[in-house]
C-alpha cells in the first residue's frame, strides 16, 4: 500500500489529479490511499504515510512543509508544474512512488 498526500490551497483543485492517480495505480494493479487536503492541514494528516507532495501553486511553503515532514520521516516535494496542468496521474504517481522510494 502506498499511501500519499497532497497539499494545496484549499485541497480542493487536486481531487480531480487525485482521481487520476487513483486511475493510474489501478491500470498498474498498484494498492494506494490517495488524498487532498489544505496545506494548513498538513501538521494533522501526514503522520503514517509514505510521502506528501505540495501543488504547485503552494510550492512557496515547501521549507515550512519540510520541517512538518521531516518531523514524522516523511519525504516532501512540489509536483512538476506541467504534471499538475496537465493533470498527468500516472506522472504524479510515478514521482510520488520515486519519492516514497517504492
Amino acid at each position: 500500500m502506498l499511501t500519499i498526500r497532497l497539499f494545496c490551497n484549499q485541497g480542493m483543485s487536486t481531487s480531480l489529479l487525485v482521481t487520476k492517480m487513483k486511475e493510474a495505480a489501478a491500470k498498474k494493479g498498484m494498492e494506494v490511499d490517495i488524498a487532498a487536503f489544505p496545506a494548513n492541514e498538513m501538521d494533522e494528516r501526514v503522520e503514517g504515510i509514505d510521502c506528501a507532495l505540495l501543488g504547485p501553486q503552494v510550492g512557496y511553503l515547501k521549507g515550512k512543509a519540510s520541517k512538518i515532514c521531516e518531523g514524522y520521516d516523511v519525504p516532501l516535494d512540489v509536483i512538476p508544474m506541467v504534471d499538475y496542468g496537465m493533470c498527468n496521474g500516472e506522472k504524479v504517481l510515478e514521482f510520488a512512488a520515486k519519492l516514497a522510494g517504492k
